[in-house]
């Protein structure tokens, strides 16, 4: 467990930084927030490289930092690899040599994954004798993922590693960060701006502000909260941890089960039983008070109407449904409110326009 708590002010009248919270102790915990909000800063003081005016941090039990009591270890003795944006590899060393040197500086009686199960684990073994310089930019990223992960540190700290990649690097590195996700076995600290890499990645979502803390919770837990900043962006909506049930090759289709119901999708490529976790989008789900019929979307799901809120644009407003033990939440007109007379407790209908797959895809149960 990672106990983070952070007071700092850069000169009068600069940006201050006042935030607190903890992360369980395995899994992917994310800093999200605008650019300037304190993620980085945050990450850096976890890490050591910057000391902040008051603060405690505490992992594992043992405190590497804490300022009431004249606590500092060093950077280099706290066991906190920290993966840039750059990858930062050694140009003159091949992929080979940069993952054993993490390799190197892992304590003797650390425990962790081998070099072969790293190499494999990442798919970087066809680029074990090229030089840095003969690589993609996902393809760095990839070798510093591995090099961090030989290390066998106690924590990961991860400061928006896709962020100097393009759209399709980044799709190329996101299934192998959440595979890394699922078989690391120890805390990782993510920084991002990018509600696309939280939604494939995290199980755990701090959201900063200015330097404070808004709220923090489950990724899935936060999606639903109107009066949360992430409200207002165009991909609010609810996040749902699904698995794919079965396919329809003829039809190219696909049917995901959730708790709640079934959902239809274009045809996937994933094997039945494949856990996901897909994003519905609140401008994507519509609202019936019958069933309607005649309709090119399959996914008409029954729910019940629970609480009807303000949503960003005053014309506007967020309804929020219950199928079963799920939540979603549909973003309609006012007006469509009072024409329909939804209020809580009545029974209506859920049609999903659109499912986003935006969660990379886990390994398949045993």
């Amino acid at each position: 467990m990672l106990e983070v708590a952070l007071q700092h002010s850069f000169g009068q009248g600069g940006f201050g930084l006042d935030i607190a919270f903890a992360t369980p102790e395995v899994g992917v915990t994310t800093l999200f927030g605008p650019s300037g909000c304190g993620k980085s800063t945050v990450l850096a003081a976890v890490a050591g490289l910057l000391r902040p005016q008051q603060g405690r941090v505490v992992l594992q039990g043992a405190a590497l930092l804490d300022t009431a009591r004249g606590v500092y270890v060093p950077p280099e003795r706290r066991r906190c690899t920290v993966v840039f944006q750059d990858a930062r590899l050694f140009p003159h060393l091949s992929v080979g040599t940069n993952l054993r040197y993490g390799l190197r500086r892992a304590p003797p009686d650390a425990t962790g994954p081998g070099l072969e199960e790293v190499v494999a684990l990442l798919g970087i073994g066809h680029l074990l004798d090229r030089r840095p310089a003969r690589l993609s930019g996902g393809e760095k990223q990839r070798v510093a993922l591995g090099r961090a992960l030989l290390a066998r540190p106690r924590l990961l700290l991860m400061d928006e590693p896709l962020a100097a990649l393009d759209a399709d690097r980044r799709a190329e590195v996101l299934p192998f960060l959440a595979r890394l996700r699922s078989l690391a076995g120890l805390p990782i600290l993510y920084v991002t701006h990018a509600l696309e890499e939280v939604d494939a990645l995290a199980d755990r979502l701090v959201l900063l502000e200015g330097g404070r803390v808004l709220a923090e919770g489950t990724v899935e837990d936060l999606a639903l909260r109107t009066d949360l900043p992430l409200a207002g962006r165009r991909d609010a909506g609810a996040l749902l941890p699904c698995r794919v049930l079965a396919h329809d090759a003829a039809r190219g289709l696909t049917r995901l089960g959730f708790a709640g119901g079934e959902l239809t999708v274009p045809l996937r490529e994933e094997p039945p039983g494949t856990r996901a976790r897909i994003r519905l989008r609140a401008r994507d789900v519509a609202v019936a008070t019958e069933p309607p019929r005649g309709l090119s979307t399959q996914n008409i799901l029954p729910a019940v109407v629970i609480a009807i809120g303000e949503a960003p644009s005053p014309h506007e407003l967020y309804v929020r449904l219950r199928l079963g033990p799920t939540e979603l939440l549909s973003l309609v007109t006012r007006d469509s409110v009072a024409r329909l007379g939804l209020t809580p407790g009545l029974e209506a209908w859920a049609v999903v326009k659109a499912v986003t797959f935006d969660r990379a895809v886990q390994e398949p149960e045993a």
